[in-house]
């Protein structure tokens, strides 16, 4: 059985929401605390699309089965993201303060 090859016809980009991304090209204009914020920000940004596309599915409204699916996975994806780097960050502090100076 031959195998073909696959072709891209477009190339492939990174999935990142707008915000993040000018959030991270802006970082040396601004400061930890505004990017952080922004970042929680996006996080329930994608939350609450989330949560708007599901209730108008419940609701009956036109709205397809595969747009709820994939926006519900893009809200999980960004707090799994987003804890994960909570966890990282907490972890750096009580290494930092198990130091002895």
């Amino acid at each position: 059985m031959p195998v073909s090859q696959i072709s891209v016809t477009q190339p492939i980009q990174p999935v990142m929401t707008q915000s993040v991304t000018e959030t991270m090209s802006t970082d040396s204009k601004g400061n930890f605390g505004t990017m952080l914020k922004d970042a929680i920000q996006s996080v329930n940004d994608s939350q609450t699309a989330s949560d708007q596309m599901t209730t108008k599915l419940i609701n009956g409204e036109n709205v397809e089965l595969h747009d709820v699916m994939i926006s519900a996975q893009k809200a999980n994806i960004t707090m799994n993201t987003a804890l994960q780097v909570r966890n990282k960050v907490v972890e750096a502090y009580q290494e930092i303060m198990r130091m002895t100076v």
